[in-house]
């Protein structure tokens, strides 16, 4: 094309970006990306190709890590970290090294990326290349910081880390980065489709100065990532789809590690009938067509209110008929190629099987020739349609409409994913009354796809749970400080054959819905004092009285919106009412269990209720520090149903340590009682019956601990788990959370100190808690595209 025909025609040239440097640095290498072990490359093998998606050719040859290798690498990474994490100071030196290294190598890192990957050269050149250098820069700064600011924390050990192909460079970034500052050492395995960037990471280590061990790469295929997840690391961290994060969390079950797990999502973009519809659309272009819409937080569902709808379906097909599609090289192209064979067929598949809706594709024709798909707006879908509540991930957006706010909000949270949500208006008060009501992990106004290291990202339901990013992500690479010692189990300390000593029969029942429910299985069991003595009866649970339990905590929805001065409030009155009753807990205690602390485990009790009413207004988050003209909101959030297995060694204090938090931070609780001593927990309700408490939000249950265990983690309306018992539940809980990925807190078998500072605290808090970013840009603008 000449000029004189660009003139005429005002179609974009060509401008092309050279890839002869970039391939010359894979041929200097053998042509074949293989594993960096120990701080240096190990012999490569071609076990299989990495092709440009762009043109079918072969790139490179990738080695695929064998479990022996995997181990290798652990091994290597093992040694390094002690020495590694003595110095934050030193190891900011060599963060900031790397951030400055790859700034000199960032083209090469930006055209290995596009070559590999399919995108766009404008896409990795200006934002996944910049990003990544951010989170070093950032990172650098934590670690710096660390024994300042996070005293009582240690790192975590051997972190295996296990990234996708859709932003190659900048999960190593988002995941490499929090680790090493915080004095871990770290097992990477790229995706088979992308390897290459990491190869380029892993040659700039080595120029950074990075210890040998402290960064290993093995690439592979998904058996190398089985390999990884089974190896002697102390943490998971994965990015990739929901189907194989659900295989990791169920195969970690158990194990004591740490994980943290960024899956898939179905995001909405909503459009309000007051939204500047140009910007809107502009929006939705990065939110569904960046990086070929292959993005976990893709805005793949748009909601567009119903009175504007049809003018903006025709400003989005017009949009859409101007995007140019093709050579991810030219710094003209918007829409670059799909990243494999196989991704584009399951695209295809999925918008052929669709029979529902209006389907338009962009006009143009596609390049011959490699992996393309052409921007895609289906509409006039249904809610429960396929394709609005399956990820796509490609450049395929379903699209439906709604009438009021509330509407909105209902179709919205209608997905089993909860990563992220754009919400378009120009009423601010419109857009921050929407925002809390979405579940996602990150909410942006007239915005999207705004990212920053210094703002935690990660999602919430089937999308994950963990944060990447900011102070937020720092508490996944790290632990409290010292040892804990194994707990041992403790049964029920009496048996005997007597009858009650007055002659009363106290027959205890279930806490449900605010009202004393008997069990649905009609069963009971004995409770003796150490004389022999009948205490009473304690309701053995099941199933079905777990169900009701759930409901009831469902039904509660209210306590999450009332204010935290009330949920003070609320706290402080059980303090009072169970201190009133001191003298008569403190001898049911000492009866139960035989012992003499009864007295001081109450005032620790009453203690306990009041620290978190004290913290119930004070544990709020953050506005972030991010490089746009706006602010990044970092709420805490209630969890939602918290269901908790309480200590069994301190009857009372230890339900009261699990409830008080999961409460104060707006949470409704299904609590199990010391399955040992469990008439402490009925006797508690009592006190709960006369504070206030509104039903629903506390319920209690007794019984066997491994029979309702697995119950509770596998039930769907329950969004967390913690198990403090002394009975061998945590591998059942973590295994059967897997059902929708909810959050757990396990012991594991170790100890904890309810008396001293470990049974109390911002853990506590942190576990009761969820996350929300909300990107809010300032004047008269929109924001779109990474922060950095």
């Amino acid at each position: 094309m000449s000029v004189t025909d660009i003139f005429e025609t005002m179609d974009y040239g060509p401008a092309p970006e050279s890839a002869q440097d970039a391939l010359q640095w894979l041929a200097d290498r053998g042509g074949i990306a293989g594993h960096y072990i120990n701080g240096a490359f190990a012999p490569a093998r071609d076990d299989f190709a990495s092709i440009n998606p762009a043109t079918g050719d072969k790139l490179a040859g990738v080695t695929k890590g064998t479990r022996d290798e995997v181990d290798a690498a652990v091994k290597a990474a093992r040694k390094a970290q002690p020495a590694w994490a003595k110095s934050g100071a030193a190891r900011a030196r060599v963060l900031y090294a790397i951030a400055r290294l790859m700034q000199k190598h960032s083209r090469l890192l930006a055209v290995v990326e596009s070559l590999d990957n399919g995108k766009p050269i404008r896409e990795s050149r200006d934002i996944d290349v910049p990003l990544a250098i951010r989170h070093f820069y950032h990172h650098a700064g934590f670690a710096q910081l660390m024994g300042s600011e996070l005293p009582d924390r240690e790192p975590l050990g051997v972190c295996g880390q296990i990234i996708p192909w859709n932003f190659p460079l900048l999960m190593l970034a988002w995941k490499i980065a929090p680790a090493l500052a915080m004095g871990n050492t770290v097992v990477l395995k790229p995706a088979e489709f992308t390897s290459l960037s990491a190869m380029v990471f892993a040659d700039i280590c080595g120029q950074a100065g990075v210890p040998a061990g402290v960064v290993n790469i093995v690439t592979g295929d998904g058996e190398t990532g089985a390999a990884l997840v089974d190896s002697d690391v102390d943490k998971i961290a994965f990015t990739g789809s929901t189907e194989v994060g659900r295989i990791i969390r169920t195969a970690t079950a158990g194990s004591g590690k740490a994980l943290t797990l960024e899956l898939g999502g179905k995001s909405p973009y909503i459009v309000f009938e007051d939204a500047d519809l140009d910007s809107a659309v502009e929006g939705l272009v990065d939110a569904i067509w960046f990086n070929g819409g292959q993005v976990c937080c893709a805005g793949s569902r748009l909601l567009v209110q119903e009175g504007v709808a049809e003018d903006f379906y025709a400003r989005l097909k017009v949009r859409m008929d101007a995007l140019r599609i093709g050579d991810p090289l030219d710094k003209c192209v918007d829409v670059g190629a799909i990243v494999d064979q196989s991704q584009l067929d399951q695209i295809t598949r999925k918008v052929d099987g669709c029979h529902e809706g209006e389907v338009y594709q962009a006009k143009g024709s596609l390049p011959e020739g490699g992996c393309f798909y052409p921007p895609t707006l289906i509409t006039g879908l249904s809610s429960s349609a396929t394709l609005m509540q399956e990820e796509i991930f490609g450049p395929v957006l379903v699209a439906t409409t709604f009438r009021t706010p509330e509407e909105a909000v209902q179709l919205a949270n209608n997905t089993r994913y909860g990563l992220a949500a754009s919400v378009w208006s120009e009423s601010l008060n419109l857009a921050l009354d929407i925002a809390p009501k979405l579940i996602a992990g990150v909410v942006w106004v007239n915005g999207t796809n705004m990212f920053d290291a210094a703002a935690g990202f990660g999602g919430v339901r089937e999308s994950g749970f963990g944060r990447e990013g900011g102070w937020d992500g720092l508490g996944a690479y790290t632990k409290p400080k010292g040892k804990a010692t194994a707990l041992k189990p403790v049964a029920a300390a009496f048996a005997g054959d007597k009858g009650p000593k007055d002659g009363l029969d106290r027959t205890a029942k279930l806490y449900i819905g605010g009202k004393q429910a008997r069990p649905d299985g009609g069963y009971s069991r004995n409770v003796h004092d150490k004389s022999g003595a009948l205490l009473g009866q304690v309701p053995l649970a099941n199933r079905k009285d777990v169900r009701n339990a759930v409901e009831a905590a469902r039904k509660a929805g209210a306590w999450a919106t009332t204010s935290g001065h009330l949920r003070a409030q609320i706290l402080y009155y059980i303090a009072e009412n169970l201190e009133a009753r001191a003298g008569e807990f403190a001898e049911r205690i000492d009866t139960l269990t035989g012992g003499r602390g009864g007295k001081a485990e109450v005032e620790a009790s009453v203690q306990r209720l009041f620290t978190y009413g004290a913290w119930a207004d004070k544990f709020d988050g953050q506005a972030h520090d991010v490089p746009i003209r706006g602010v990044a909101l970092a709420m805490k959030e209630p969890v939602g149903v918290l269901a908790a297995l309480c200590p069994d060694e301190a009857p009372l204090l230890g339900l009261v340590s699990v409830m008080a938090p999961a409460l104060a931070m707006g949470n409704r609780a299904v609590l199990v009682a010391s399955e040992a001593f469990p008439l402490a927990a009925t006797d508690f309700y009592q006190v709960l019956d006369t504070s206030d408490v509104p039903g629903g939000a506390v319920n209690i249950l007794t019984g066997s601990h491994a029979e309702l265990a697995p119950v509770l983690a596998a039930h769907l309306d329950v969004e967390a788990v913690w198990s403090f018992s002394s009975s061998d539940v945590s591998t059942v809980i973590e295994r059967e959370s897997a059902a929708n990925l909810k959050r757990t807190w396990v012991n594991n078998g170790l100890a904890r100190d309810w008396a001293g500072p470990a049974g109390e605290g911002r853990a506590f808090l942190d576990a009761a808690t969820e996350v929300k970013t909300i990107w809010i840009p300032y004047g008269e603008m929109m924001s779109t595209g990474a922060a950095y």
